[in-house]
Parts: C-alpha cells; sequence; structure tokens
C-alpha cells in the first residue's frame, strides 16, 4: 500500500514540476546535463565518505533524469539526440558513482571493497551493454532484473542506511546474473530464428 502512495506522490510531484517547466521552454537537456552534474556531486560525496549526502543527490538526480524526459514530451521536444545524451549521460554517471566509492574504499585503505564495487560497476555496465548489443541482433532483450533504476535504489538504500557493502554484494550479484540471463536469452533467440532482418556480427 505505502509503495502505491509513493508512486502516486511522486507522479503528483512530477506533474506539477513538468507543466510550469514545459510552458517556460525550458530545454530538456539542460535538466539531463543538470541531473549528470547532481550525480557527479554525488560521486564526491561518496568518495569522501558523506554516504548520506551521496544518497540525496543521487535521489535527485534520478529525478531529475525522470524529468527530463517528460518535460520534453510535454513540449514536443523529443529528439533522437536528446534520446542519445540522456542515455550517454546515464553510463557516465553509472561509472562515476562506483569510481567515488572505489576512491573511498582505497583512501580507508578497504582493499576487499575496492575490488567489491568495482565488480559492482563492471557487471553494471555490462547490463546496459548486453542488452544494447543484443538488441542489434534480435528485436527485444528486456530480460533479468537488475536494471539502472534498480541499482541506484540500491545504492540509495545502501548509502541512506550505511548499509553499502550489503547493497554492492546485491548489485554485483543481481546484475552479473541479469548478463547471463541475457546471454542465454540471445542464444536461443539467434538459434530460433528471431533475428532482425539485417544484423552486425561484428563487435
Amino acid at each position: 500500500m505505502w509503495t502505491r502512495w509513493v508512486g502516486d506522490g511522486g507522479r503528483w510531484l512530477l506533474v506539477r514540476i513538468v507543466k510550469p517547466l514545459g510552458a517556460a521552454g525550458v530545454n530538456p537537456n539542460f535538466l539531463t546535463v543538470l541531473g549528470f552534474v547532481t550525480t557527479l556531486l554525488a560521486a564526491l560525496a561518496f568518495a569522501v565518505g558523506w554516504f548520506g549526502w551521496a544518497a540525496a543527490g543521487i535521489f535527485v538526480s534520478g529525478f531529475l533524469d525522470m524529468l527530463d524526459g517528460q518535460v520534453a514530451r510535454r513540449s514536443n521536444r523529443v529528439t533522437p539526440f536528446g534520446a542519445f545524451l540522456d542515455s550517454t549521460l546515464d553510463r557516465y554517471s553509472d561509472i562515476m558513482l562506483y569510481l567515488g566509492l572505489v576512491t573511498h574504499y582505497a583512501i580507508i585503505g578497504g582493499f576487499f571493497y575496492v575490488v567489491l564495487a568495482s565488480i559492482a560497476m563492471s557487471s553494471s555496465f555490462m547490463v546496459s551493454y548486453s542488452r544494447a548489443r543484443a538488441e542489434a541482433l534480435i528485436p527485444s532483450c528486456k530480460v533479468g532484473f537488475m536494471e539502472r533504476p534498480e541499482r541506484l535504489v540500491l545504492l540509495i538504500l545502501g548509502g541512506a542506511f550505511n548499509r553499502m557493502a550489503p547493497a554492492l554484494w546485491v548489485i554485483a550479484t543481481l546484475a552479473t546474473a541479469t548478463v547471463v540471463h541475457r546471454i542465454v536469452f540471445t542464444w536461443r533467440e539467434v538459434r530460433a530464428g528471431r533475428t532482425l532482418p539485417e544484423i552486425s556480427l561484428h563487435a
């Protein structure tokens, strides 16, 4: 019940922010870049050990990430470049957050957690890459659980409650499982002949 209230409240707030921004002609790409800058600040907060502030920064950047698309649709400014920019900065944002954690654990001498954060970062990147590469071969590859929103929620919870190690374990494990799932799914789809009419077989 409470999750529905949170979702409804978030949509209510989003609508009331989108309308004036769309009417004012705010460029959605500006919101995309602003969200990226906010993520960089969150990554810096991770690096210096301010996990609570980092969690707040990720929450704000996530809200901006939803806002830019809504504003683009509201003002009829959806463009291929806007989608490209959003997706590209999302990848950089993910990397920066994990690099902030890697930096923090390196400073405090936590070698094991440096490795753990690095594995979480690598597996998170591969979740996105595996889908993009698969969808160059087959119509869709949306299988698996650990998408970007789920990973960000875990980072927010880990930062807010100072339980980052369990959050990284879950991300590393489930993201890797998602990649394996997508490999198997793509193999089955290709073997069954459900490929795109024109496919690229080169990396």
